[in-house]
């Protein structure tokens, strides 16, 4: 077990240096880095050994949740969005048992609207990931008979226009703020690897402890699984440039207040538009280019919810300016001409997270301990 931080070590993401370091390494280490906190201290402008003192004492104390190599889960397992109908009274065992024990939920969240409104009875959202080779209905029907789950809504990403969570840096963005020009469409397919690359895999995804927070961490971690290290990293660049890998972070806690009371977050909104089927494309790459949008998906949301098919999250201090922020799209929506039938927030309360897991040694393991 490590030694706590030095409370001499600043652990609050407010901090200036805290920031100007979280600022990068929460979203800005794309892909496959060979030296990821040299990149942070490049980017950052702090010294290498001030960050990884700060990322250690941040993710000692839980202001940082969790430091890892991120994957593109949506290339490696069939995933999806999941909107589950559940009785009043069953809501928190329901929750409970997918954050507990279904090692394929990542995101657990209750949800709720302002108002009665289309799928507003769907309570408990999670995402989920089955792997290779197995059936996302089928997982359902599983869950269902575990928690007392009366009803699902699968939403598999058909689209991916925004993918980043960066809370710190995005705390000072306006209204309205957005890149130039559409948005790119990340297409979603999943991607078979061998045993080498599984095993490569799991070794950059596994999470790191605030004493593996190193200046080379990937030359420890190729030692652990009995991979020379060019031969880790020849791998793990073969497979970021096969749309594998995601971002290196760091993870905030932005739900939970941390040790000194400070929250990252407050409002979670998950956004919702209904847009012509053939506009989806064209409405995803003009609503993906804010900034404030840490998710942004093409997702059928069917009937239940009124035929949406854009979503998209974002996250603030403060519901009027959470609000603010969705006012703004609708109105470039609305300024280039696009047809919007239907637009609903559905807002995050008590969550989870973590990571799904995706091998499919791990499912045949599972489904055999809940037969």
């Amino acid at each position: 077990m490590s030694e706590p931080a030095s409370t001499s070590i600043p652990i609050e993401f407010n901090d200036e240096i805290n920031s100007r370091i979280l600022s990068i390494s929460e979203d800005k280490i794309q892909g496959f880095v060979r030296k990821p906190m040299e990149e942070i201290a490049r980017l950052s402008g702090v010294k290498l050994e001030t960050v990884i003192e700060r990322i250690q004492a941040m993710l000692q104390a839980g202001t940082i949740r969790r430091v890892r190599q991120t994957l593109m889960s949506v290339n490696l397992a069939p995933g999806a969005l999941v909107a589950w109908k559940c009785p009043e009274k069953k809501l928190v065992s329901a929750f409970n048992y997918m954050w507990q024990q279904d090692p394929f939920s990542g995101h657990v969240v209750f949800r709720s609207t302002d108002t009665v409104s289309a799928g507003s009875d769907y309570k408990l959202w999670t995402t989920l990931k089955v792997p290779q080779g197995y059936s996302m209905d089928k997982h359902c029907e599983i869950l269902m008979s575990k928690t007392g789950a009366t009803a699902y809504r699968l939403m598999p990403a058909k689209g991916v226009f925004a993918l980043g969570v960066g809370h710190v840096r995005r705390k000072e963005i306006l209204p309205g703020a957005k890149i130039e020009g559409k948005a790119k469409m990340m297409k979603t397919s999943v991607t078979k690897l061998n045993e080498e690359e599984w095993k490569i895999l799991l070794g950059l995804k596994r999470e790191f402890k605030p004493e593996e927070i190193t200046p080379n961490l990937w030359l420890v971690r190729a030692k652990e699984i009995g991979i020379d290290f060019e031969r880790f990293c020849e791998v793990a660049k073969n497979l970021n440039d096969r749309g594998v890998i995601g971002r290196f972070s760091t993870f905030l806690e932005h739900v939970k207040p941390s040790k000194g009371g400070q929250r990252v977050t407050r409002f979670n909104g998950l956004f919702h538009w209904a847009v012509p089927q053939d506009r989806v494309h064209e409405a995803g790459t003009e609503i993906g280019r804010h900034h404030i949008l840490t998710h942004c998906y093409w997702r059928e949301g069917g009937p239940e919810f009124k035929n949406v098919n854009i979503m998209a999250v974002a996250h603030g201090t403060e519901k009027a300016l959470t609000l603010e922020h969705k006012a703004a799209i609708d109105k470039h929506l609305e300024n280039i001409g696009m047809p919007v039938s239907y637009t609903n927030v559905f807002w995050g309360g008590k969550s989870e997270i973590k990571p799904s897991e995706i091998h499919p040694q791990a499912y045949a393991q599972w489904l055999k301990s809940v037969k």
